[in-house]
C-alpha cells in the first residue's frame, strides 16, 4: 500500500470537497476542478480531511497525489516560470495571448486555454492556473519552440534549469593540429 495514499489532504476553510460516486469536485477561491476516480479507489472527506482508501488499487498514491494538486491549485494556483535568452528574441502580452518572437520568418502567437493566464518580467514569462498539469503542458509547449542550445544558451529554460554548455569548434582546434 503506499505511503503517500495513506496520507490525509488537509483542508482550509477556504476550500470545500464534494464526492459524488466516483467524482470528486474541488472548490476553493480561484476555482473548481473536477477529478474522475478510478475504481478500487475510494474517496472520503471527513471533518476538514479528505481521506483516500484503497483495497488493492495501484492508483492509490496517485488519486491522493491529483486531489492535493487540485486542493494547492483552488487555494494558492500553480506557476512554472520560463527564462528566454538571445539576442533578438522577445516576448508580450496581449490580452490572453502571447507573443513572441523567436528569429523565426514569422511572429509565434500563443493562445492561452481556459484557466491559463501569462505574465511577463523582463525576460521571464510566468505561466499561472488552477490546474497543475495545464500549467506544465503550456509551459513545456513554450519551451519545445525554442529550446536553450547547449553552445550559446540561446532559447528558453526553465527557471534554475541550467544548460549543459558545450565548447565549440574553437575549443578544440586549441590544442589540435601543429
Amino acid at each position: 500500500m503506499s505511503r503517500i495514499g495513506k496520507k490525509p489532504i488537509e483542508l482550509n476553510s477556504e476550500t470545500s470537497v464534494k464526492v459524488i460516486s466516483s467524482r470528486v469536485t474541488v472548490t476553493g477561491k480561484k476555482g473548481e476542478l473536477t477529478l474522475d476516480v478510478p475504481r478500487g479507489v475510494e474517496v472520503k472527506v471527513k471533518d476538514s480531511q479528505i481521506l483516500v482508501s484503497s483495497n488493492q488499487s495501484n492508483m492509490h498514491g496517485l488519486v491522493r497525489s491529483l486531489i492535493n494538486n487540485m486542493v494547492i491549485g483552488v487555494t494558492a494556483g500553480w506557476t512554472k516560470t520560463l527564462e528566454l535568452s538571445g539576442t533578438g528574441f522577445r516576448s508580450s502580452v496581449a490580452g490572453t495571448n502571447l507573443n513572441l518572437a523567436l528569429g523565426f520568418s514569422h511572429p509565434v502567437v500563443i493562445k492561452a486555454p481556459d484557466g491559463i493566464t501569462f505574465e511577463i518580467n523582463e525576460n521571464k514569462i510566468i505561466v499561472k492556473g488552477i490546474d497543475k498539469t495545464l500549467v506544465g503542458e503550456m509551459a513545456a509547449q513554450i519551451r519545445k519552440l525554442k529550446p536553450a542550445d547547449p553552445y550559446k544558451a540561446k532559447g528558453f529554460k526553465y527557471e534554475g534549469e541550467t544548460v549543459r554548455r558545450k565548447p565549440g569548434k574553437a575549443a578544440k582546434a586549441v590544442g589540435g593540429a601543429k
